[in-house]
């Protein structure tokens, strides 16, 4: 009988696989035993060819050779990553091998990155696919028993592959038209391009903010306050001296309460994680980015084995999963373990509601812990932080309602009502875990007849606030929810499972646009720059909208869904991608808004200097240049002589640090290091360390060395 051959999407999972299936033995590239033989991809290990390397004749960019339409797709090896599919290719041809398990992650991507080496190793042999949503030991033995047939994921990777040739036509054709016509290196994305508009329509909104100001009179009683009402809500006048009149005709007065009630209330306990909910939660509370979130998550879930899979879009379990929930509630760590019994309690008298469901809404269900123990404090700062957050909210999920109490009281002075409001929780339920209660002060026991001399009469200005801007947060929440904006139903429906990307895919996008200079970080805010701003404004409306995404989404999950593969509706939406490209490059072309982006310097009229300014600095390499600059980086004046040295500007932005600039440079290279706001900046021997301000960890976030 022969091997299996299992591929792993990641070395850290097929590690995990060969752990639970007892394969122990080494092979060159895989882990071997007399049953199975694990490998591994480095995530996408194939590649769509580029332009010029499908013809040569694209490798100049010109706009005369656009629209660029592939009438056969070619598939490339990723250069770094060549070696391994070497191995790959070599086990899966291997005559030992008679079959194949699929064990890429249980996603769109997953199935298209395994497809995609299948195809391009000429693999014929079957294989079958294992769909996991855990690395437990136990998930892992569960899911090999119950393989399933490849045939049953033909669509998700049709649907994947439509996905990446669409992305593919809009890309490679508008950037490139973009480039050429604007004379600047511009990237267009169809769902980058639409999040920057976010970005630049927000900000538009700042910009044009006008104050109002308008005023309200709150009077002081003996024991509370009360604010002018009418019909129960505060009223607020345009004209201060409105407000003042009545100000003046019940200052010294005595007021009455003509109304007093006490309403209780429940608050239900906050759905389960999914990924881009984990991520808004993070920032909002720790200030971490949505890549940092994912980072430690993803740590969490291949190297801890403390969390299900990661990057999910669902906040449901279904009803088979109650028996590791249990073992999760009684496996909780402190301080979460003191609620473990009435978590337990709650899950057995759980009928379904806001935790579980007969049928999930997406590949992958919520984001819970395992039931492996935890030990916070092996774990590093964020990815502590990141765990605190999971155990809080799945130990509060099972937890009962807060519970509280709403005050109302009217008091009339003259003819005039006040209104006074207070909210009290009165069992804390599930909030005792969260740690965060939100209270008003106290409003005394008040009778209807009882009376209070007003001690204070104050009429105060209310100024309304420019709307805020994008955090990672509330981005992250505008893309989930771009398809709200739609008047098309089936196009939002579409939306409201994917919106503007993936929870997989929005971090990465938010990095892109600030890579490549359309949007900055400052603080925990996010900014389109000006070549963001001026790039929007010369977009095309089908490419700034949400509403492409919906449409590609609506069809994409058509595609995947079928269960017998529609082969003339796959035509139908490719040759509508093609249709849509044709239009855009076309308007791009017709376009004479050809003085609209910011230009590189040297098409300023200036001219760039041959020998870059250098800082005095001696050459942290050869000792015998000095340290220059240049518009992208810091090298050696000796480059010319075989001197390697390069420090880029972005170097630490990508980690979430700051962009390197000479006065960061200078202190660096002065003093050792640099604090910021985000973190410090440490220079030993010849290794730049970044270290983030709220991280206690000995080791850095990165360490870069310089190459010699």
């Amino acid at each position: 009988m022969g091997k299996t051959l299992i591929l792993a999407e990641k070395p850290s999972v097929a590690r995990d696989l060969a752990n639970a299936l007892n394969v122990k033995g080494k092979g060159e590239g895989c882990l071997v035993s007399e049953e199975y033989i694990v490998t591994w991809a480095l995530g996408h290990l194939v590649r769509l060819a580029e332009p010029d390397e499908m013809n040569p004749d694209n490798k100049k960019w010109s706009l005369e050779q656009l629209p660029i339409l592939p009438t056969k797709w070619e598939l490339k090896a990723v250069t770094k990553s060549r070696s391994q599919l070497a191995t790959i290719k070599r086990l899966m041809r291997d005559r030992s091998v008679d079959s194949i398990i699929c064990a890429t992650d249980a996603g769109r991507e997953g199935e298209l990155i395994f497809r995609w080496i299948y195809e391009v190793a000429g693999c014929t042999k079957l294989f079958k696919r294992l769909w996991i949503s855990s690395m437990t030991p136990e998930a892992i033995r569960e899911g090999m028993a119950a393989l399933r047939p490849s045939a049953d994921y033909d669509a998700l990777f049709l649907s994947a592959q439509c996905r990446a040739r669409a992305d593919w036509l809009i890309g490679m054709n508008m950037s490139r038209a973009f480039t050429v016509k604007y004379k600047t290196l511009l990237s267009v994305g169809r769902v980058q391009t639409p999040t920057l508009a976010l970005l630049v329509e927000r900000q538009k909104e700042i910009e044009q903010f006008r104050p109002e100001t308008s005023y309200g009179i709150e009077t002081v009683f003996t024991d509370y306050k009360g604010v002018y009402s009418e019909d129960r809500k505060e009223k607020l006048f345009p004209i201060q001296a409105d407000a003042e009149e009545i100000a003046v005709k019940v200052r010294g007065k005595t007021g009455v309460v003509i109304e007093s009630t006490c309403e209780t209330f429940t608050e239900a306990p906050p759905q389960l994680y999914d990924l881009t909910t984990l991520q808004r939660e993070a920032n909002k509370r720790f200030g971490l980015t949505a890549k940092r979130t994912l980072a430690a998550a993803q740590s969490l879930y291949e190297k801890h084995k403390y969390i299900t899979y990661p990057r999910t879009e669902s906040r449901y379990l279904t009803f088979d999963l109650k028996p590791k929930v249990k073992q999760a509630l009684e496996s909780l760590p402190a301080p979460y373990s003191t609620y473990s019994e009435e978590a337990l309690h709650g899950l057995v008298v759980m009928k379904g509601g806001r935790v579980f469901r007969k049928d999930l809404d997406a590949d992958h269900h919520a984001l819970i812990p395992t039931g492996k123990k935890t030990e916070l404090e092996k774990l590093g700062t964020e990815e502590r932080k990141v765990m605190e957050l999971i155990l809080a909210r799945f130990t509060a999920a099972f937890l009962p309602a807060a519970e509280g109490e709403k005050r109302t009281v009217i008091t009339r002075v003259d003819m005039y009502d006040f209104l006074s409001q207070s909210s009290q929780i009165t069992h804390g339920g599930w909030k005792d875990v969260d740690g965060i209660i939100d209270r008003t002060a106290p409003l005394p026991e008040l009778a209807v007849g009882n009376q209070r001399p007003v001690k204070a009469v104050e009429v105060k200005a209310h100024v309304t606030e420019p709307p805020k801007p994008y955090t990672d947060a509330s981005l992250l929440y505008a893309m989930e929810h771009a398809g709200k904006l739609m008047e098309d139903e089936q196009l939002a429906a579409a939306m409201k499972k994917h919106g503007l990307g993936t929870p997989a895919t929005r971090a990465a996008i938010l990095e892109r646009i600030i890579e490549v200079g359309y949007a900055e970080r400052q603080k925990k805010a996010i900014l389109p720059t000006v070549k963001g701003t001026r790039f929007i404004a010369l977009v095309p409306d089908a490419l700034a909208s949400a509403e492409l995404t919906g449409k590609w989404e609506y069809g994409l999950n058509v595609i995947a869904e079928q269960k017998v593969v529609d082969v003339a509706f796959i035509d139908r939406f490719m040759a509508g991608v093609k249709k849509l490209t044709v239009d855009l490059v076309a308007a791009v072309k017709a376009d004479e808004r050809i003085s609209g982006m910011p230009l590189d310097e040297r098409r300023r009229g200036k001219t760039r200097s041959k020998t870059p300014p250098d800082l005095g600095i001696p050459c942290p390499i050869c000792d015998k240049g000095k340290i220059t600059e240049n518009d992208r980086a810091f090298g050696c004046s000796r480059w010319k002589q075989g001197c390697a040295f390069t420090l880029w500007k972005d170097a630490l932005v990508r980690f979430g640090g700051p962009k390197l600039n000479r006065k960061i440079v200078e202190a660096l290279f002065r003093d050792g290091q640099v604090k910021g706001s985000t973190g410090t900046v440490v220079l030993t021997g010849k290794t730049i360390r970044f270290q983030f301000k709220d991280s206690a960890d000995a080791t850095p976030v990165i360490s870069m060395e310089y190459k010699k």
